[in-house]
């Protein structure tokens, strides 16, 4: 399986000429979905899902489509008919030659006084690699290959990313929702990740990937 970073929190994932892509939002690149045989969105948020992203993709490929929570597929369904499927905590399903299983429903907490959404995270493959989304899920029961970091975020702080990383234990961790984390920080965060996370950490610029599995 072949993982392409996208900006921000989307990635790319290719496996027997088969194309998911996961979370192409605002700050994702234009073309982020296009391609895509599957698309899965893990929340609402803007910077997760974005209707012109997606309607790239799904009009780039007529037999695309697309998994994901209740709020986003009703936003959705009508565009798209019988191409929108929805999706929640405890399911399986396979999309695009992918095995997914769903785990965790609600966003992180961002302030007590803002209500909290849905949000799921998705586990490829067995535990391949696992997208959490806006939440510090851990997938009860499953051992993850590779875990892709939500390392910088409104709703978090990095001693928390740093006890999630050890909670999941990994065999490696990739950065992911990373556009609001300046360049000059990222040393810090890295070298504080790398030392106390207990397991291989990196990242990658948007555009350049990485073979997993």
């Amino acid at each position: 399986m072949e993982l392409t970073k996208k900006t921000h929190a989307c990635v790319r994932l290719e496996k027997d000429g088969q194309i998911l892509v996961i979370d192409p939002g605002v700050f994702s690149e234009e073309d982020a979905a296009v391609g895509a045989d599957a698309i899965l969105v893990t929340h609402e948020h803007m910077d997760h899902f974005n209707v012109d992203r997606l309607r790239a993709g799904m009009e780039a490929n007529p037999g695309a489509e697309i998994w994901t929570l209740a709020s986003v597929a009703e936003q959705l369904s009508g565009a798209f008919p019988g191409r929108v499927h929805t999706v929640g905590e405890g399911d399986t399903f396979t999309a695009a030659g992918f095995d997914v299983e769903v785990h965790g429903q609600l966003h992180a907490v961002i302030h007590p006084d803002i209500p909290r959404i849905t949000n799921v995270g998705y586990l490829i493959d067995g535990g391949t690699v696992f997208h959490p989304g806006d939440a510090l899920t851990v997938p009860e029961g499953r051992t993850v290959d590779t875990l892709l970091l939500p390392v910088h975020a409104p709703w978090n702080k990095v001693a928390e990313i740093i006890d999630y990383v050890r909670e999941v234990a990994p065999q490696r961790a990739i950065d992911i929702h990373d556009s609001l984390l300046q360049d000059h920080a990222r040393p810090l965060y890295d070298s504080m990740i790398d030392k106390l996370g207990g397991t291989d950490h990196g990242r990658l610029a948007p555009g350049h990937g990485t073979t997993l599995g």
